[in-house]
């Protein structure tokens, strides 16, 4: 949600940039009484140059993310064990049983039906990301465990200072 925002501001002010260069560009050709080419060529510079931003903005917007998304389903087909429960590019949802060199052969429904598919259309592995998700859980509750403990020593320190202090008003208020 907040990427699709950011390209939209960014896309406004490109064209605004644009629309602001083309306005200025404008001006200082009617500004210049004669036309040559030494008059023309300064104005083009900024047109090439916005350009070039804008095919910056493209691939860094755009290309670079989805070239990212498929190494990243490239790499999970590649991984896919025996026994994952994936789904493929048409909803279908099985668990593998055996794995071949371009083929996989998994099992569907109840009545244990057997379908061959092609690695390339798998859009899931449902249980990868169960094993990712339980990996982080385990790491985010190791270290809310530690924080906690190291809470719970505070705690016990305060509360033994709070004694020792309790201790020592009592041997004062004796003597």
């Amino acid at each position: 949600m907040k990427h699709k925002r950011l390209i939209s501001v960014i896309s406004t002010a490109v064209v605004a940039a644009s629309a602001a260069m083309g306005t200025a560009m404008n001006a200082f050709a009617d500004g210049g009484a004669s036309t040559t080419a030494q008059a023309s060529a300064p104005s083009l510079l900024p047109s090439v140059l916005m350009l070039g931003l804008m095919f910056v903005l493209l691939y860094f917007m755009a290309i670079r993310p989805q070239k990212k998304q498929e190494q990243e389903l490239k790499e999970m087909q590649a991984n896919i064990q025996i026994g994952d429960e994936i789904v493929t590019n048409g909803g279908i949802v099985g668990i593998v049983v055996s794995i071949g060199e371009d083929t996989i052969v998994m099992e569907t429904g109840g009545a244990k039906h057997k379908l061959r598919i092609k690695n390339w259309a798998i859009s899931q592995n449902v249980t990868a990301q169960e094993r990712a998700k339980a990996a982080k859980d385990a790491k985010s509750s190791k270290s809310e465990k530690a924080s906690s403990l190291a809470s719970a020593a505070v705690v016990d320190d305060d509360e033994d200072n709070d004694k020792g202090k309790s201790k020592k008003n009592k041997k004062n208020d004796e003597e």
